[in-house]
């Protein structure tokens, strides 16, 4: 029985490979090698990041509804308090928003959350 050989199985292997390293940077997109590594290190990293970017998001989203909030005189937390005790069921994404596109809509909504606020 001949030998099999795996020169078709292993070229197509690296050029797989070197296909998602595109972009990389020096050798790291051109040597076999350092290119395995290199994605390996890349998927990793975009697996964490994938879940960073969500974090970060809501982050940045808290910071724009605290200073539209802020601007027409209400803190993050008591509009966020307001608007659970006026019945308000808007994620903070929509939020968000509205804060930057529509003010107006954004100010009705402050107005009704401060109105529901126990005052004291």
């Amino acid at each position: 029985m001949a030998r099999v050989k795996a020169g078709k199985t292993t070229r197509r292997r690296h050029k797989a490979v070197l296909k998602l390293t595109r972009g990389h940077r020096a050798s790291r997109s051109r040597r076999y090698r350092v290119a395995r590594e290199s994605l390996t290190h890349a998927q990793a990293y975009s697996t964490a990041h994938r879940r960073l970017k969500k974090r970060t998001n809501r982050s940045l989203q808290i910071i724009r509804i605290n200073a539209a909030a802020r601007a027409l005189g209400v803190n993050y937390a008591s509009l966020i308090h307001g608007m659970s005790l006026a019945g308000i069921e808007i994620d903070r994404n929509s939020l968000a928003e509205l804060a930057v596109h529509e003010p107006e809509g954004f100010s009705e909504i402050v107005r009704t959350a401060q109105t529901a606020l126990p005052s004291g």
